[in-house]
């Protein structure tokens, strides 16, 4: 129950995510509205920045009211916010409903990954992570295929009224349905209640010994940690490498369908496009998950950067539209997968004790990509340079696989140095 809730919490996340570039050219085209290109990428931008600023303050958010009543606030503050770019009247005012709904976005990810892992047992926790995060992909094959049906009858405002039901079916069921977070009643001393829960949904001894063990050192300390010995190298080249990520995600999910219209394609082909690259990205977390767990997320990350990189250009080039979809779908396999398998990489690469803080400081430094990618696209379009615009998300994927190609070297170094130093045990005696 847990897991299908926030299941289709999420995928309602993902449908509002990409539904600002399934309805972006359509917007742009409203003489009306009078979006301009650079508009559209700052707004673009703006959004997910709204989406760091949810993610980094969803921990201590939900740490106060219940992970519980955190999901039902995302879902509430994106709903609403989806009205009022439903009902703006200008971009500016669009553009501040798209900040709030970021907010809730970003929020609502984390929230929901936490819940479920609780729930989960260990043996299926990484496989429920997964199935979790396919949701999100499908809200992105679900928002242009919804743009294509509904905006040349309805225009671009109906697509945002779409994105008001989570408040009338998610939270309703999360209300009803949805437990608490067991580990958030302990903490708040609600121990019989902790337990009775416990004990009804039958994961009374592995979540109560789960939920007693608590973080060591303090804030700073545990940053501090981040930046000792080899840390000092390979957490600024994550930060980096998950920069170029999450910039790849985001600034091609806003622009993709806008730059296969500057090669020509029509808006219909454009919008499926973006669904297609969505479909790609779901059998993807399924695929590197597996391939990951044999050669491990560093080598897979790279390497699916660098495929990524190949399809992007591959893109950029003017061919038949059955060609192209099958491009598009390939990229998608790896476009998505190579930012999750980043996050594995930094769990893989990092001890226990300071494992938790490196994953959320990468995720959060790499969110500042996802606001510079759909900048970046409106600069380029903006400028009329959107014939560079394949190439420049490409070079991203180029400088995301350099960092874990270099991570890869100092940690190989780091390990060979520590085994010179191991000394050598003395004969035993007689």
């Amino acid at each position: 129950m847990v897991l299908i809730i926030c299941w289709f919490a999420v995928f309602f996340d993902g449908l509002d995510t990409f539904m600002y570039g399934a309805t972006l050219s359509s917007m742009k085209a409203d003489a009306v509205f009078g979006m301009t290109a650079a508009q559209a990428g700052n707004i673009g931008s703006l959004a997910t920045f709204g989406m760091l600023v949810g993610a980094l303050t969803a921990g201590t958010l939900t740490d106060l009211i219940g992970r519980r009543w955190g999901v039902i606030l995302c879902c509430a503050l994106f709903s609403i916010a989806s009205a009022g770019c439903a009902l703006a009247s200008t971009a500016s005012i669009f553009g501040f409903w798209r900040v709030v709904a970021g907010l809730g976005l970003g929020g609502l990810l984390p929230t929901a990954i936490a819940i479920v892992s609780e729930y989960s047992t260990d043996s299926r926790r990484n496989l429920t992570i997964g199935i979790l995060m396919t949701g999100h992909q499908a809200g992105g094959i679900i928002a242009p295929l919804l743009g294509l049906m509904m905006i040349p009858g309805w225009g671009w405002r109906s697509l945002y009224w779409v994105g008001v039901l989570p408040l009338f079916i998610i939270v309703p069921l999360v209300l009803l349905f949805l437990p608490e977070s067991l580990a958030f009643l302990t903490a708040k001393g609600h121990h019989k209640e902790a337990g009775e829960l416990a004990e009804k949904l039958g994961f009374e001894d592995s979540l109560r010994g789960r939920n007693e063990k608590q973080a060591k050192g303090t804030l700073l300390s545990n940053i501090a940690q981040l930046f000792k010995g080899r840390n000092a190298i390979i957490t600024p080249l994550f930060w980096v490498g998950s920069f170029g990520g999450l910039l790849l995600v985001y600034g091609m999910s806003t622009w993709l369908p806008s730059l296969m219209q500057s090669l020509g394609y029509n808006l219909g082909n454009s919008l499926l496009l973006l669904g297609i690259i969505n479909a790609g990205g779901i059998i993807g977390m399924l695929i590197a998950g597996t391939v990951s767990d044999r050669l491990g997320p560093l080598r897979v990350s790279m390497l699916w950067f660098f495929i990524t990189a190949v399809g992007i250009l591959a893109m950029g080039i003017h061919v038949n539209i059955a060609v192209t979809y099958v491009i598009v779908f390939f990229t998608g396999i790896f476009l998505f997968s190579a930012q999750t398998m980043i996050y594995a990489a930094v769990v893989h690469v990092f001890p226990a004790e300071t494992r938790g803080t490196a994953l959320g400081w990468t995720t959060g430094i790499g969110r500042f990509g996802a606001v510079f990618g759909p900048w970046m696209g409106g600069q380029l379009f903006a400028l009329g340079f959107e014939g560079w615009g394949f190439a420049a998300f490409a070079s991203f994927a180029i400088s995301s696989m350099i960092m874990l190609l270099l991570i890869q070297i100092v940690v190989r170094s780091n390990r060979r140095i520590k085994d010179n130093s191991e000394p050598i045990a003395a004969p035993a005696l007689p």
